[in-house]
């Protein structure tokens, strides 16, 4: 018995369209979106806005990623990032840190150093302040790697390469490859715990993960050897003939570019260079883009299919741009919010409008493309 789908309801109007290749979001809409929450991340220590970013990130990804082996990495990332906390807690423990601190927890036997070693210790009294500060230091380092793990969950490599330009397309096929193996990796450790599973043999422990890294790696090098014949097989690396005059205007504009715009960050960045900061930064932005113009006319390549930015892209790249930009404002606005102290112990409070400059990053979950639904038949319309 088939159902015949009734008028369009003036709600599902609003909704997202369900991802299509025609219709689906550049890789660079995505990765703007994640750099703007991993800046916005950088610019504050409270573990509160932290905490929000991660929830803001992980409730998109849950929303709009698909089933491709690159979108199963972030949960790698958060394992990551505890694991970077970790490892930072560990170092404060053990290592000592300059924090002065008035509320010791314990105390572990130090090791004696000689007198050239100043200011370098190894065990010795623990204090509360040392630990909040490293727990803050390494909860910024692993927000910023889970927002990197969003992006690299949400977007796809191969479709980013389409928009680079032509002289950073050898660089960028580097970087796609490398960003590429990790995900294609956890994806392969995946796959072969659930084969050991099936066969009844254990899927944990050293043993196993001994067993399991021989096929993992042995996949990882078969991978790189078929692409790298598919590359050479298109003609890959091939350069076009230009005058040596185009040549050097090429490094001239790059380098020229690239100094002008370090420049210019400085001088916005310091108290005494704003003046010349933003000029010099639009001047080194023209002159690189310039630069990367002419240079990439010595690449020989076709783009098929070019990824077309849309309003909803615009959207997303947009949301983490303001979440970053309300954020640096947040920071030289009410810098003891973003950054609560540790000496005294204080407990962090919880900023309104920057938190609600965070939540901005959740129209992802809205207006990009839904991916598709698998419909799978239950029980009942089987029998």
């Amino acid at each position: 018995m088939t159902v015949s789908a009734g008028p369009a309801r003036p709600g599902r109007a609003l909704r997202a369209p369900e991802a299509t290749r025609s219709n689906a979001l550049p890789a660079g809409a995505w990765w703007l979106w994640a750099l703007g929450l991993a800046t916005a991340a950088s610019r504050t220590s409270n573990p509160l806005l932290l905490g929000l970013l991660v929830g803001v990130a992980g409730y998109v990804v849950a929303a709009r990623r698909t089933d491709a082996p690159w979108a199963r990495s972030y949960g790698a990332f958060i394992r990551i990032g505890l694991f970077v906390v970790g490892v930072r807690l560990l170092f404060s423990v053990f290592l000592g840190s300059p924090i002065p601190g008035t509320h010791p927890v314990f105390t572990l036997p130090e090791v004696p150093l000689p007198d050239w070693a100043q200011g370098v210790r190894i065990g010795g009294r623990v204090t509360a302040e040392q630990l909040l500060f490293a727990l803050y230091d390494g909860a910024k380092l692993a927000t910023l790697l889970i927002c990197i793990g969003a992006a690299n969950s949400l977007a796809n490599p191969a479709r980013l390469l389409k928009s680079l330009p032509g002289a950073l397309y050898e660089a960028g096929v580097a970087v796609v490859v490398a960003m590429t193996f990790a995900p294609n990796m956890v994806a392969d450790v995946v796959r072969l715990r659930t084969a050991r599973r099936l066969r009844g043999r254990p899927a944990g422990g050293i043993k196993a993960v001994l067993q399991i890294g021989l096929p993992v790696l042995e996949g990882a090098l078969e991978r790189s050897v078929a692409v790298a014949a598919s590359m050479d097989a298109r003609g890959y690396g091939r350069t076009a003939q230009v005058p040596r005059a185009v040549r050097h205007t090429t490094n001239v504009l790059t380098l020229g570019g690239l100094l002008g715009v370090c420049a210019g960050t400085y001088g916005l960045l310091a108290s005494q260079g704003a003046v010349y900061g933003l000029p010099l930064l639009f001047a080194g932005l023209v002159a690189a883009m310039a630069g990367l113009r002419l240079g990439g006319a010595r690449s020989v390549r076709t783009r098929y299919r070019p990824d077309r930015w849309g309003a909803r892209a615009w959207l997303v790249a947009g949301s983490g741009a303001v979440v970053a930009v309300a954020m640096i404002w947040a920071g030289s606005a009410d810098t003891k919010a973003l950054h609560p102290g540790v000496v005294p112990l204080t407990a962090p409070v919880f900023p309104l409008w920057p938190a609600a400059a965070v939540l901005i990053g959740l129209l992802p979950a809205v207006v990009a493309p839904a991916p598709p639904v698998v419909a799978v038949a239950n029980s009942e319309e089987s029998q």
